[in-house]
């Protein structure tokens, strides 16, 4: 039966409002996933494009972090960062992770204004990685120093007298391997690893003394473990304003930095995990449990991390 003209027409309108619609709702779709995108991102899809200031946060405990060193690498070549806020919330960790990124630290503030916001903590490592920045802001009640280094390890001797279990070793010479969580450390033991902790400490206090332009036996004075306020740091020149991000973006502005730039976190990608999930499932799992929104994991946040650190440590407490 042939198919009459009017017919035939509204066929074709049809066509065409089905054709607008479907472009609509793609239109549409791919704005919901770019909204999306932002939201889990912030604004590291278009920030970073632009002149702006970045922020990198160093949080919880210092360990080696060869992405964290790529990022500040990155900050450091970057044209459009014209400064940099660190902002550092850190008990403390390994002295070699302090170490490296306090190095890392260094060769960028040699090409851009860098300034250390403190938050919570800036104890031990995590002072050690401020103290790279050219300016330290930390709020009145900050806890910052703790300026040292130790090693803790168990024995648990007593206990295997108990349960009745020996170890039997056979060692190249007595210092190998000690000391050991399996017997009571001599005199010679705690001799070595003394001179082990001295010369690093040797180290982290020259470290305090070069960067607050302070004599050594000033920093010495301050480095016996103490840990201070933010006020108290401020009086004892170990950080240089009390405040936080407006102040420490105040700092950059004596440096030639616009102040009304934006501040953009250069965050680290490889924690963000899929596209959809990582960030907002992170978030959901966080708040369950009662903890800030997650930018590492459970672990992380919990502290619990810290049983694991080896070899000589910078840590308030560990």
């Amino acid at each position: 039966m042939a198919m009459r003209a009017d017919d035939l027409i509204d066929r074709r309108r049809l066509r065409r409002k089905l054709t607008f619609w479907r472009v609509a709702a793609f239109v549409v779709l791919a704005a919901a996933v770019f909204a999306f995108s932002a939201w889990v991102y912030d604004d590291n899809f278009t920030g970073r494009a632009v002149p702006h200031i970045a922020k990198v946060k160093i949080e919880g405990t210092i360990t080696e972090d060869e992405e964290l060193l790529k990022r500040l690498e990155a900050i450091r070549k970057s044209p459009e960062v014209k400064g940099v806020i660190l902002s550092v919330d850190s008990p403390g960790g390994t002295t070699v992770g302090g170490e490296s990124i306090f190095e890392a630290v260094r060769k960028l503030a040699g090409d851009k204004p860098v300034v250390a916001e403190v938050g919570t903590l800036a104890a031990s490592a995590g002072y050690m990685i401020a103290s790279a920045a050219d300016h330290i802001v930390a709020r009145k009640t900050s806890i910052v120093g703790s300026i040292g280094v130790l090693i803790q390890y168990p024995d648990v001797s007593g206990l295997m007298d108990k349960l009745g279990i020996r170890l039997e070793e056979v060692k190249s010479s007595p210092l190998k391997a000690s000391p050991s969580p399996f017997k009571p450390t001599n005199d010679d033991e705690r001799a070595m690893v003394r001179k082990l902790i001295l010369d690093s400490y040797d180290w982290f206090v020259g470290i305090v003394a070069d960067r607050r332009k302070m004599t050594r036996d000033q920093a010495l004075a301050l480095a016996d473990g103490s840990i201070f306020t933010g006020r108290q740091a401020l009086a004892n020149h170990l950080v240089d304003a009390v405040g936080g991000e407006q102040e420490a973006i105040d700092w950059l502005a004596t440096k030639g930095v616009d102040g009304k730039l934006n501040v953009v976190e250069w965050k680290d990608k490889d924690r963000r995990g899929g596209f959809l999930f990582s960030q907002s499932m992170a978030k959901v799992a966080a708040k369950a449990l009662g903890l800030p929104d997650a930018g590492g994991d459970v672990i992380h946040e919990l502290g619990a991390d810290r049983l694991f650190l080896d070899g000589l440590v910078s840590v308030w407490h560990p």
